[in-house]
């Protein structure tokens, strides 16, 4: 049974790994400054993200060479800052971290969250917030699950019941997660493939809470259509509650 946590996490800071090329997006552009509906996918992310209950500031790592941030109208906004990202994603959330320990407590929570991830709703925040002070936005695999061999042949099907996939944001007290990403980086820097990773190789469980469907991460073009539908639907379903 998952705990129940009566508390919400409040007061926390925000981090956001935008440091990164986004190849897999076949784009000249950063992925994160690709228009969505009239603005950059980032700045559809970060609006979202100024909008959640308890925020006290955001953190986001941006190239040593990024020149478009700045010019966002929402970079403008004083809860924003940002720090130079590193060569891969765990570099740059490291380098977030390490600038927030230089100014807030380490039971400070942070939720780190990906840029390309524009849609996650404030019902699943809400969500996050409430759960246990390590915790990930995660969706319950509905499809059944094959487990792949030689020359993508079955090689057996897995019980979905126990596959989650992880999305972000992800939560945890700034000392901690600061402490079991340096460690793993330095350790096993392949096996980082998100916090809750660093964390699980840390010997912690973060809670698994489920997440809409809607959050889903911008990583090829076809996935910018469906963001930009969602995004006009949720606006235009604003009124009638759809929190789609």
């Amino acid at each position: 049974m998952i705990p129940s946590h009566s508390h919400a996490t409040s007061d926390y800071w925000v981090v956001v790994p935008a440091a990164g090329a986004g190849k897999r997006m076949g784009a000249n552009t950063p992925k994160q400054y690709l228009p969505i509906d009239g603005k950059p996918l980032i700045a559809h992310t970060l609006e979202n993200i100024l909008s959640w209950p308890g925020l006290k500031g955001v953190v986001v790592a941006i190239s040593a060479d990024d020149e478009v941030f700045a010019t966002l109208e929402c970079a403008q906004d004083d809860k924003i800052q940002t720090v130079i990202g590193g060569a891969e994603r765990a570099d740059s959330v490291l380098a977030a971290l390490e600038y927030l320990s230089q100014h807030q407590s380490p039971t400070t929570s942070v939720l780190v969250h990906d840029a390309a991830r524009p849609l996650v709703s404030t019902d699943d925040i809400h969500k996050l917030l409430s759960a246990a002070p390590m915790a990930l936005l995660a969706q319950p695999a509905s499809d059944t699950v094959k487990l792949a061999g030689a020359e993508s042949c079955v090689r057996q099907t897995l019980p979905r019941e126990q596959i989650w996939l992880a999305q972000t944001p992800q939560k945890a007290p700034l000392g901690t997660l600061l402490q079991a990403l340096q460690r793993g980086l330095d350790e096993n820097p392949k096996a980082i493939t998100d916090e809750a990773s660093a964390l699980e190789l840390a010997g912690h469980a973060p809670e698994l809470v489920a997440a809409c469907r809607s959050n889903f991460k911008i990583t090829h073009p076809s996935d910018l259509v469906l963001a930009e539908a969602l995004l006009r639907h949720r606006s235009g379903g604003a009124s009638s509650g759809n929190n789609l």
